[in-house]
């Protein structure tokens, strides 16, 4: 037996939620609903500008990470953060949660600091991400130790990682050692403006070493650069085995050896939208790694996504297995 079910690697990020109106965006100049790189300098005049905030543990793949532990999943998680307060509290969280966590801290001395993203929450749920990467930005090979990831079922990367001078690299010490090791590699795209940067890269991975690919509708286009949603679908598919594409209050598309299934989403009211997509992923993956079969998982993530959304933060605030046996899937 393997000793993780699920091992991430990614952004090691402390997210900063707070609500405005559509006008701020504007007043702001943020582009809503999307993720915009910024740094420092204008992280700071954002924090400035914003109500009050919500300070919680983020990160898209750390949120996938802390959901599979919370339902009892063996996993660890790989991110960096720096030797400051921000990043004492990612590193408390995650491990409150149940994962492992052993990134080597960067020094206090570092340049950088710990990532942030300032989130600001419209009053449609919909979430607007400004990101200072900090030194998570500077993940690199040596953070990846070799048999953490020869004793993962799966790993978890995450593409907003691509961004990194030295993550692709990480990135293939990493499927190396996994695969080596009879594990197996699984990719969610993030957004589709970090598909349009590194769209060559992810194609060649996905072809290459990827098993199971995640994304939403936006990003499956993007990557495809179509505007034929099912055209994009069948192009994944024929290029990766699982393919789960989230389609908002669509759910979700499930595509494996030519089989489909398309599986409603939960009715919710939408407090905030942060995190849906990483909450699915992490339900998604628990389910595969005890047993589940595709059409099962794939609800098990619309019912977590649906719990994500229903309020501020994009960690689980009921209990998921609670909510599982409620929608009669174990």
């Amino acid at each position: 037996m393997k000793q993780f079910h699920v091992v991430g690697i990614g952004n090691a990020m402390v997210d900063i939620l707070a609500r405005a109106e559509d006008a701020f965006l504007d007043q702001a100049g943020i582009g809503k609903g999307i993720m915009q790189l910024i740094d420092m300098d204008r992280a700071v005049d954002l924090y400035s500008r914003i109500g009050p905030a919500k300070e919680i543990s983020g990160g898209s793949a750390a949120n996938t990470i802390a959901g599979v532990a919370r339902l009892g999943g063996r996993t660890a998680y790989v991110g960096k953060v720096k030797d400051d307060q921000l990043g004492a509290i990612f590193a408390h969280d995650l491990r409150a949660q149940g994962a492992v966590y052993q990134t080597s801290l960067a020094p206090k001395t570092a340049t950088h600091e710990t990532g942030r993203c300032i989130v600001v929450v419209t009053p449609d749920g919909e979430r607007s991400m400004n990101t200072y990467l900090g030194v998570t930005e500077f993940l690199e090979p040596s953070d990846i130790d070799p048999e953490m990831m020869a004793q993962a079922e799966w790993i978890y990367l995450e593409g907003y990682r691509f961004d990194g001078p030295d993550s692709h690299a990480a990135f293939a010490k990493a499927i190396a050692a996994c695969k080596g090791a009879g594990g197996r590699v699984s990719i969610t795209l993030s957004d589709p403006f970090c598909v349009e940067r590194h769209r060559d890269a992810f194609r060649r991975m996905i072809r290459d070493d990827v098993d199971l690919l995640f994304c939403n509708r936006a990003e499956m286009l993007s990557m495809y650069q179509t505007d034929d949603f099912e055209s994009a679908l069948a192009q994944a598919a024929a290029e990766v085995k699982i393919v789960a594409c989230t389609h908002s209050e669509h759910g979700a598309h499930i595509l494996s050896d030519g089989q489909r299934w398309d599986v409603p989403a939960v009715p919710t009211q939408i407090v905030d939208a942060t995190g849906a997509g990483d909450l699915f992923a992490g339900a998604f993956l628990w389910g595969l790694t005890h047993g589940h079969d595709l059409e099962t998982c794939a609800r098990m993530g619309n019912v977590a996504a649906s719990e994500i959304i229903s309020h501020i933060g994009a960690r689980p605030e009921a209990d998921l297995m609670a909510l599982f046996r409620q929608h009669g899937l174990v």
